[in-house]
């Protein structure tokens, strides 16, 4: 039995194909050096709902 995280439950909502079709439209992948616009978005999401205030926060929090 697999536990998944109400977080894990809200990235499983966002459909990847619409926002991989944004990222071409927009090209905001084009100089992209090993972080992608989907990570970035998972990212700060998460910063988002953890109420993050600060850098400090989100390293500690990511560790």
């Amino acid at each position: 039995m697999s536990n998944i995280t109400l977080f894990g439950q809200i990235v499983q909502k966002l459909d990847r194909s619409i926002f991989n079709n944004l990222v071409k439209y927009h090209k905001t992948d084009k100089y992209e050096k090993g972080f992608n616009s989907w990570s970035h978005l998972i990212l700060m999401l998460f910063c988002h709902l953890a109420k993050s205030q600060s850098l400090r926060d989100i390293s500690e929090k990511i560790r």
